[in-house]
């Protein structure tokens, strides 16, 4: 019903521009700057709002996922309006962090956040954000930790694979000031208790919002979903992200965070039966949700742990309903933890899919071969460099393992050495 609703308003609204269009006569484009009657009314431009920017290439209004790396990968950020899925690792280390860079991006720059839970409480999640590196003083600490981690310029050019040199990197080094778009964030430390006071966030922990007693209609959503949902509309209408009610202050951006949402806290079934009673619960929350993003000043992330999902056919709805999906697969546990293919990275990150907004055909990452590192202060996100055989005492059995391990990542690195010989530089 909301998504009818809000489609309905999107209807509506456009069929009066196109009114207003034909009885002016004039086209839906205008040109920027003055009239030529003298005036200083100009044509229609994006909304101003702290910590946002709009993209270069179809003009939608962008927000930072607070990892810069991200956003480059991503086309430059996350588009207003859109969701981000993040498939979760195998134990949930690494997709806690990207959840918690989203959130705290918010706090820096003065937006209002929705975090919800059925895991842990928000008002502990806010606790848990890291330190934002704005001014000098964090520079000297980021410095310290990045370059304790590089090796001198003489020495990279003998580590780094000869077709590697000319690529660009991934990872832009440096932390921004506020006024920048994004920001880089301190691991290793907590963002400062008056930051947390100051700003302005909704809290929905499930097992406070819903009680065991309820009864719920055969065919409907779960009594979590539904309250969430509920719970989502009431924030938009009440504080005017949608626009039909002016802010109280000035125009702002909702950042809307929900952890691992098709778990069983949630009360789905999805992850404990192929064929489960609710199995279509999820997609229709996505359905709505969605429906309530595109009409309103808002961005939402959410972490999934799609390894449990056994209906493979949810997964591929899933995706089909997310904008941009960002999968995360960590070493611990696997033959790659010990592969000296991997010795210096902690998992691979893929990205699935990325949003097709304002054109007819869907963009897709030129860049296939994408690893992750946590270090002690930061997250980054690299390309996966094939190290080098330039030494004449390696045994043959470890040249075989590393040209195996470079044949199963595929096209997008080491198809070199993924045939039956191998050549030696």
């Amino acid at each position: 019903m909301a998504a009818a609703a809000t489609c309905g308003s999107v209807a509506a609204s456009t069929g009066s521009a196109v009114a207003t269009a034909s009885k002016n006569n004039v086209t839906s484009f205008q040109r920027r700057g003055r009239r030529a009657s003298g005036t200083n009314d100009s044509g229609p431009r994006l909304v101003s709002i702290t910590g946002t920017r709009p993209s270069v290439r179809n003009g939608q209004l962008l927000v930072s996922t607070g990892l810069p790396a991200l956003d480059q990968l991503l086309g430059g950020g996350l588009a207003v309006g859109t969701v981000l899925l993040i498939e979760e690792d195998k134990y949930n280390i690494y997709s806690p962090l990207l959840f918690k860079y989203f959130l705290a991006e918010g706090i820096v720059n003065g937006h209002t956040l929705l975090v919800a839970s059925a895991k842990e409480d928000p008002a502990n999640i806010l606790q848990e954000l890291p330190a934002p590196l704005l001014d000098d003083k964090c520079k000297k600490e980021f410095d310290e930790d990045v370059y304790n981690h590089k090796t001198p310029e003489s020495n990279i050019k003998m580590k780094i694979a000869w077709r590697y040199q000319l690529l660009p990197k991934m990872e832009q080094i440096g932390p921004v000031s506020s006024s920048r778009f994004g920001h880089y964030y301190d691991a290793s430390k907590r963002m400062p208790q008056e930051l947390i006071e100051a700003s302005n966030w909704h809290g929905f922990f499930l097992p406070e919002k819903i009680s065991s007693t309820l009864k719920v209609e055969p065919c409907s959503l779960t009594p979590g979903y539904t309250k969430l949902l509920q719970f989502i509309q009431n924030i938009i209408y009440e504080e005017g992200f949608d626009g039909s009610n002016p802010q109280k202050k000035q125009r702002n951006i909702l950042r809307i965070g929900i952890q691992n949402l098709g778990s069983p806290l949630w009360g789905d079934d999805i992850c404990c039966a192929e064929n489960g009673g609710n199995s279509h619960s999820l997609t229709k929350f996505l359905y709505v949700l969605r429906g309530l993003l595109r009409t309103s000043l808002s961005a939402c992330i959410i972490t999934m742990p799609t390894h449990l999902i056994q209906n493979k056919a949810i997964i591929a709805r899933v995706t089909t309903l997310s904008d941009i999906v960002v999968g995360l697969e960590s070493f611990i546990g696997s033959e790659r933890e010990t592969n000296p293919l991997y010795k210096d990275y902690h998992g691979l990150i893929h990205i699935r899919q990325i949003p097709r907004l304002n054109n007819l055909i869907c963009d897709e990452s030129d860049v296939k071969d994408l690893a992750f590192k946590l270090k002690r202060k930061l997250f980054t996100i690299e390309r996966l460099h094939l190290p080098p055989d330039l030494s004449d005492t390696v045994s043959r059995s470890s040249k075989m393992d590393l040209a195996e391990s470079a044949k199963r990542l595929g096209p997008g690195c080491g198809m070199m050495a993924g045939g039956k010989k191998h050549l030696d530089f």
